[in-house]
């Protein structure tokens, strides 16, 4: 084919690959290359069309041998280069470079652009496979082509400048070798030359650049310098490159001047520059300067981290001697060593070694063994060894460390550290001559080693006598020592010592101290010491100075001597807020420094916080029991509190101990203080105790210290403190010395007290003369003498002579001191007092007080009193009145205003009266109040006013004025008409014994002053307090030493002798007391106590008649009708009863007493007609119209159990409610709520909380001596052991019956005469249920032997010898096993029952035995006659007992199958009675199992079951028992569906003796 041919094939190919149809393409190349095997057009033909037919491998053969044919064409190249950047084959990446090279080559002459994209494509390519000499080169190449082009130096900067940024970026300078490091600097020098202007922004980011390379290259350290000293010349204000310079300087340990100067100016452009710390830290640690190298590490170390800083730190640390910062700096140096820096880890590793053994200490100890083992090699060095022995040393292993030092002279003869070592170890055996050897050998070896030089000073400072004695020894050497080593801290403190104690020279033994602190801030001895001599020596600033500099540099919980020194300068100072906060810190270091304690209870103290401060001095005296001034400081505290009591504890506790002032002061003062409290509150007894005793100790302390005058002015308050109470009170044992004798002590009246005050007082004076207070002490004891009632006028002692004495005295103390009021008070209040009464001085002192003090309560209150005095009502009122608007709590000014209410007749006259015993117990306001009470009590005619009720009943006017009035007659025993209020108030509030010892005072001091009308008065009151006390004998005699002309006195003679049992003597009273009455009212009351006493002698016909006769006046009284009505229901007169309720009724609803009464004879009265459904209703309408009375509560509460039990739980919560509403009301009631639930069958099994026993316990606490309660409680513990019986468990309460029995019997002999009856027959009952629970419990013996026992007291017993019957017939019939007891012993049986006609229980008892025998014939008879006797008495319940107890009788003999109608009659007969009665579950029962044993099979019987057995309201054993039947009745007709209904209402009710019935009839079917 001709070269026409391939053309023609080559323009197909080129034509086929335009239309994109490579296969053709591919042929055509094929065929132009069997012609033209070498024709470059059809190779670059076919590997493009291979390229696009995906054929990699072919495309990739073709390009390369069409660039083998011709190389400097670029369609090959280019083809290449387009195949390898589409395919993504790893060797194709590989050989892209190299195509990206040949083009850039071929581009360069050819076309720039293109040439400047393969060299940006190659760029990428070396940047990314981090080829940074090919990228170097690369851009070498790309600049060189732009330098041709001759482009401008903007874009070659730019080209430049991105160079160096590629260059840059290589993570690790090791990474680029010295050519690409060259061809970097080269860059940047470019870079730089180029830039403009200089200098500017860009050029000193460049510079910064450049010297940031440059720093990274150790062998371009000339040009680095160079490059910073030119950035420093162009930007002088840049601290990079300082820094570049300065971190050189410090890797390569250079301090010339030129690194100083550095480390200077960058700490002048930056102040916080760790380099320049670090620099200038380590020139001063060469220079020996360690004060200052240890701050400027420290501070360099802060700002960045550096372990050859941390090991310079701790060299210059461990030259001023702070070994345990030494250490620590080690650590942190030893951490941050990099792995390549062995020899300086290993050096901070020996230096730490070093400190912690130089620091002492056990744990140090321990780091520093545990460092040892962690330098290499460390058993070869005998320097380590060594310190490795003195580490031995500090833990107290002695024995290892004399072996370490042993060895180390063994290997190494005479070494220093081995003769030191050994010498330390026998120091802490105490062979100090051995020590002596070996330092002095040392010294020996080490001349000039100071150290050694301590170490031998120390010795001789702490040796035996002799080197005591002589201590320039000592202080040769530690010379030595200072001159060859002046930063051994410790050789100053011993210096500092010899000085003090040797030579006595404080200013040089302070400065010597001074020196030590200052290399040493730890060494706490001898900072305190500097301080010490500093305060000492008047040199406070210096002495601040330090303290400032330590507690400055302190940490939370360290310089405890430093705080504390300061606090106490500042508490010296009076900067007390300071002192706290500086003596807690210090307390923060140890807290279990007593002194330091102490120290801040002082600081507290100052400052007034007084609960902070007697924390503090507790605490104290926890950790020194034995330090006296904190307990007394703790005591004073509680005295400035008021906390008396608890100051006495704290005082004798000191003064048992010893005899210490100031406690014995401080004691005399509480027991004062104690003593006028008491006072304040009448409770003079205790007070006379307390003053007693005050004086006692202030006399102690006296006699200790006789010059001091505040002792004798307390001793002299003491004895005037007794001016207040009652001269009978006021007897005290005094000193011998004090009561004028030289014998034992005295026993001193109190105007003799009164006079040894008077003695103190001068005594104080005499030590003191100058002190007014003294001078108005002794006049106030003057005063208080005048006013004794034994003194007379002649003598020297008389009430005036003393007056004037007071009133010289106090005219003394103002001469000396004119502006205090007390004293212009106290001199007027002197100058009106009788015997004086000039009244023109009185008022000129009080005004002038006023005028001393405006806010003078008392002075104002003396002046109102003064114008009182003078009847100037308005000037009284008005200093009253500004007396109470300064203090409205002073109850002297309330008394005045009551006294002017009471002469203008102001109703608030006892409003005043009450308020001034309210604010205090003052003698006139009690007084006042007690008069004002007795009068608005005696005003019968005001009872229903809203004043009586304000004022008597909501104030509760008679208790606040009886426990005020009681209090008055303590301290004032001579004032009859007190005493005759008190007792007034007493018998209001039935205080019979107190009333009784009052009225008699007041007969006693009336007899004593000849009052005629006042005696008869008190003699009638007492007469009547012994009346009700019980003693009518006496009460009759003092009546009749009345003159008998009052109403009042004659009916009480007649109470008297009604209540003596002189009836007759009664009557002729009573009959002289009608015809003194006046009113009809007080002739019907007269009239009725007639009738009571006829009633009493049997004459009911003359009652009634009187009665009448009191029911025809104009003003009939209720109590006549009550009297009417209860005489009716005693004879069973339900005709007259009726009658006078009626008229009772008519009367109004009266008080609330009389309520009570009414409703409880209406239900009386329904009782006796024989309504006992309508008794319960009765009370229950009472108590809903009056649901606020308890009285109804308890009543209802009482009534329920007896007449309509089924109630029961009412009952018992109706006794809760009066028990709540009122205490006392709720005593009884609390009885009568465990009766009620007694009744219901309440016991412990089926409420453990609320149980008649639980009831009856409370009951019997709150009314010990009733004896109900216990027999209530005998009950409720029967009931608890029959439950036990019932449920098969054992009973928990046997035994108690004879012991609960006695204790009822001890409680009837107590009870009062008009309730002896009743007792009596309570006594019985508790016997008959102690003897049926002895029986229940199979104690027969001892029930027998407990009647007889009482038969023997009380022969003519029926209800005992019934008891005794019992007991022996149980026992026959369970000797002889059922057998039958012969007709005598039955006849006897009978004759017994027969005995006691009114014990329903009794026929029920005999019925039984009777039926036991099967005489049933009988046993109905006998039922019958217990029916017929419950009817009569009418007892419900017990008629109920009867007829149920009939019923199961005939039952039986029913069920037994005995062929009889009369049986099923009778219990038809007795269920009807029974339901009639009332509701009765029993009576169903027993109607349900007769249709059971009639028509067993009848569908009735099923209905009649069911509704008992379904029953919700039912009791448990009607329904279990219905339940068991109608289980039958089921089984036997087959109904399983009605079964399984009955079983499963088993299960959800428990009751489990039904399944198991059930399991026993599947069984046996």
């Amino acid at each position: 084919m001709s070269n026409k041919e391939v053309k023609t094939a080559l323009k197909s190919a080129r034509e086929a690959l335009k239309n994109k149809e490579f296969k053709d393409a591919l042929k055509h190349c094929k065929a132009v290359l069997k012609l033209e095997k070498n024709n470059y057009n059809a190779w670059v033909f076919i590997g493009l069309a291979a390229s696009e037919l995906e054929q990699a491998d072919q495309a990739q053969t073709a390009y390369k041998k069409a660039a083998e044919l011709e190389p400097e064409q670029l369609l090959a190249w280019q083809g290449l280069a387009n195949l390898y950047e589409k395919t993504d084959q790893w060797d194709f990446k590989v050989e892209l470079p190299n195509i990206y090279q040949k083009l850039v080559e071929l581009y360069a002459s050819s076309d720039k652009s293109k040439c400047y994209e393969m060299i940006s494509k190659l760029s990428d390519i070396y940047q990314a496979d981090k080829e940074y000499l090919k990228l170097a080169k690369v851009w070498r190449q790309l600049i060189q082509v732009k330098e041709e082009e001759a482009v401008d130096k903007k874009e070659l900067l730019q080209l430049w400048q991105q160079m160096t940024q590629l260059l840059s970026d290589c993570p690790d300078e090791q990474e680029r070798d010295y050519e690409t490091q060259q061809h970097l600097i080269t860059a940047f020098e470019k870079a730089m030359v180029l830039m403009d202007p200089v200098p500017g922004e860009q050029h000193k980011k460049a510079s910064a650049d450049y010297v940031k390379c440059l720093s990274k290259l150790p062998q371009e350290e000339p040009k680095m310098i160079e490059a910073c000293k030119s950035m420093l010349s162009f930007y002088p204000n840049q601290s990079y490159p300082l820094e570049v310079l300065c971190s050189h300087y410090l890797k390569t340990g250079v301090q010339n001047e030129d690194a100083v100067s550095c480390f200077s100016r960058l700490l002048d452009l930056a102040p916080n520059s760790g380099l320049g710390h670090l620099g200038l830290g380590t020139k001063a640690l060469q220079e020996g300067r360690f004060k200052d190298a240890i701050k400027d590490l420290a501070q360099g170390l802060k700002n960045m981290s550096s372990s050859r800083g941390w090991c310079n730190l701790a060299e210059a640390q461990f030259k001023m001697q702070k070994y345990s910062d030494c250490a620590i700096s080690c650590s942190q140096g030893v951490t941050g060593c990099v792995s390549g820096d062995e020899e300086l880890r290993v050096k901070l590793l020996e230096m730490k070694l070093e400190a912690l053994v130089r620091s002492g200490g056990d744990t140090a100890a321990d780091q520093a063994l545990e460092t040892f083992s962690q330098i290499p090699d460390s058993e070869k060095d005998p320097v380590l060894v060594g310190l490795k022995g003195q580490a031995y040393l500090n833990k107290g292993r002695v024995d290892d460390a004399l072996k370490v030092s042993s060895e180390l002279l063994a290997s190494h003869l005479n070494l220093t550290q081995g003769l030191v070592l050994r010498g330390l170890a026998h120091l802490a055996q105490g062979q100090h001559q051995l020590v002596e050897e070996s330092f002095l050998q040392a010294i020996s070896q080490s001349p000039n080693c100071g150290e050694y030089h301590f170490l031998l000073g120390r010795l001789y400072w702490d040796m035996g006598e002799e080197t005591r004695k002589d201590r320039s020894k000592a202080h040769t050497h530690l010379l030595k020592a200072a001159k060859l080593d002046p930063n051994l801290a410790c050789v100053f403190r011993y210096l500092g010592h010899y000085y003090l104690q040797v030579a006595n020279d404080l200013d040089r033994s302070r400065r010597c101290y001074k020196k030590a602190f200052e290399m040493d801030n730890n060494d706490a001895e001898s900072g305190a010491a500097s301080v010490d001599l500093s305060m000492k020596q008047d040199d406070m600033d210096t002495a601040l100075a330090i303290l400032q500099s330590v507690i400055e540099k302190a940490t939370p919980g360290s310089a405890k001597w430093a705080w504390m020194r300061r606090g106490l300068y500042y508490l010296k100072i009076g900067a007390h807020q300071q002192a706290v906060a500086d003596l807690q810190a210090a307390l923060r270091a140890d807290p279990e420094d007593w002194v330091c304690w102490e120290c801040l209870g002082e600081a507290y103290l100052n400052r007034r916080s007084f609960t902070a401060a007697l924390k503090a001095f507790g605490k104290a005296h926890q950790l020194q029991p034995s330090s006296i001034y904190s307990v007394y400081q703790a005591a004073a505290i509680k005295q400035t509190l008021g906390k008396f009591k608890e100051a006495v504890a704290e005082y004798l506790q000191i003064t048992a101990q010893q005899d210490y002032v100031p406690a014995l002061k401080g004691l005399g003062e509480c027991q004062l203080s104690l003593a006028k409290s008491l006072m304040e509150d009448c409770r003079d007894g205790g007070a006379i105790d307390l003053i007693q005793q005050a004086i006692k100790n202030l006399f102690r302390a006296v006699e200790m210290r006789p010059d001091l005058s505040c002792l004798w002015k307390l001793l002299g308050d003491a004895c005037t403190a007794v001016g207040t109470v009652s001269p009978d009170v006021a007897q005290l044992l005094v000193p011998a010395p004090l009561a004028g004798s030289d014998n034992q002590s005295h026993t001193l009246s109190q105007a003799q007290t009164l006079k040894v005050g008077e003695r103190c007082y001068a005594h104080a004076l005499k030590l003191m003369p100058e002190v007014p207070s003294l001078w108005n002490d002794l006049g106030l004891n003057y005063y208080r003498q005048s006013s004794l009632s034994c003194l007379t006028e002649d003598g020297q002692n008389s009430p005036s002579l003393l007056l004037e004495k007071a009133q010289q005295c106090l005219k003394k103390a103002i001469m000396m001191d004119s502006e205090n009021h007390s004293f212009w008070n106290a001199l007027g209040v002197i100058s009106m007092s009788k015997g004086l009464e000039n009244l023109a001085l009185a008022q000129h002192c009080l005004i002038k007080s006023i005028q001393v003090e405006a806010n003078n309560v008392v002075a104002w209150t003396n002046l109102g009193t003064l114008y009182l005095k003078n009847d100037n009502i308005e000037l009284a009122h008005k200093a009253f009145k500004i007396a109470q608007s300064l203090e409205p709590l002073y109850v002297n000014c309330w008394i005045g205003q009551a006294l002017i209410a009471e002469r203008v007749g102001s109703y608030d006259t006892m409003d005043l009266f009450r308020h001034t015993t309210e604010l205090s117990t003052h003698m006139e306001g009690v007084k006042g109040y007690a008069y004002w009470v007795c009068s608005t009590l005696l005003d019968r005619s005001n009872r229903d006013s809203e004043l009586y009720r304000y004022n008597i009943v909501q104030m509760n006017a008679i208790s606040a004025a009886q426990v005020s009035l009681t209090k008055y007659t303590e301290r004032i025993q001579s004032d009859p008409f007190a005493f005759i209020m008190l007792g007034y108030l007493n018998e209001h509030l039935h205080l019979k014994r107190s009333a009784l010892k009052a009225y008699k005072r007041a007969v006693e001091l009336l007899t004593a002053m000849s009052s005629t009308e006042e005696l008869a008065f008190a003699l009638g009151c007492y007469g009547r307090a012994l009346c009700t006390a019980g003693l009518s004998e006496e009460a009759v005699c003092v009546y009749n030493s009345t003159p008998l002309q009052e109403l009042s006195d004659l009916a009480g003679l007649a109470l008297a002798y009604s209540r003596a049992g002189l009836i007759p003597e009664s009557i002729n009273a009573y009959e002289r007391a009608l015809a003194v009455a006046s009113t009809e009212k007080e002739k019907a009351y007269i009239l009725t106590a007639l009738a009571l006493l006829q009633h009493r002698q049997g004459n009911q016909d003359s009652a009634k008649t009187l009665l009448f006769k009191c029911s025809m006046l104009k003003e009939p009284i209720s109590e006549s009708l009550l009297c009417l009505c209860a005489l009716g229901l005693v004879h069973s007169d339900a005709t007259l009863a009726a009658a006078a309720l009626t008229e009772l009724l008519k009367l109004g609803p009266g008080s609330v007493k009389v309520v009570e009464q009414r409703c409880l004879l209406t239900c009386a009265l329904l009782a006796l007609q024989g309504n006992y459904s309508a008794v319960q209703r009765e009370a229950s309408r009472a108590v809903h119209s009056n649901p606020g009375n308890p009285s109804l509560w308890a009543l209802l509460s009482r009534l329920v159990p007896q007449y309509h039990p089924k109630k029961a739980n009412g009952g018992a919560i109706a006794g809760h409610v009066a028990c709540l509403s009122s205490m006392t009301q709720g005593k009884r009631a609390l009885l009568y709520s465990g009766v009620n639930q007694l009744a219901n069958g309440r016991h412990s099994g089926e409420d453990s909380h609320r149980n008649a026993l639980k009831t009856m316990q409370r009951a019997v606490l709150l009314c010990p001596d009733d004896p109900a309660t216990w027999a209530g409680l005998m009950a409720a513990c029967h009931t608890e052991n029959t439950s036990c019986y019932l449920s098969g468990s054992a009973p928990s309460r046997r035994g108690l019956e004879q012991t609960l029995m006695s204790v009822v019997s001890e409680k009837v002999h107590n009870v009062e005469e008009i309730e002896r009856p009743l007792a009596q027959a309570l006594e019985g009952w508790v016997l008959k249920q102690a003897v049926t629970g002895l029986m229940r419990g199979g104690q027969l013996e001892q029930a027998e032997a407990l009647c007889s026992q009482v038969l023997n007291v009380s022969p003519e017993h029926p209800e005992v010898m019934l008891s005794l019957r019992q007991v022996q017939c149980q026992r026959l019939l369970l000797a002889g096993g059922g057998t039958v007891l012969p007709d005598p012993v039955l006849e006897q049986l009978q004759n017994t029952v027969m005995m006691n006609p009114t014990n329903v229980g009794a026929w029920h008892w005999l019925a039984e035995v009777f039926r036991s025998q099967g005489l049933l014939v009988q046993a109905v008879i006998a039922y019958r006659q217990s029916l017929q006797l419950a009817s009569q008495l009418g007892l419900h319940s017990s008629q109920v007992a009867s007829l149920l107890r009939l019923a199961l009788l005939a039952l039986g003999n029913c069920m037994a199958g005995v062929p009889d109608n009369e049986w099923t009659d009778m219990i038809l007969e007795a269920t009807t009675e029974v339901l009639k009665l009332g509701s009765s579950p029993m009576a169903l029962l027993f109607q349900a199992l007769l249709q059971y044993v009639n028509k067993m099979a009848a569908r009735d019987t099923r209905r009649v079951l069911e509704r008992l057995a379904y029953s919700q309201d039912l009791p448990v054993t009607v329904v279990q028992v219905s339940s068991w039947y109608l289980l039958r009745h089921l089984h036997a007709k087959n109904d399983q569906d009605l079964m399984n209904v009955l079983l499963q209402h088993a299960k959800k009710n428990g009751d489990k003796r039904l399944l198991e019935f059930h399991s026993l009839l599947a069984s046996s079917s």
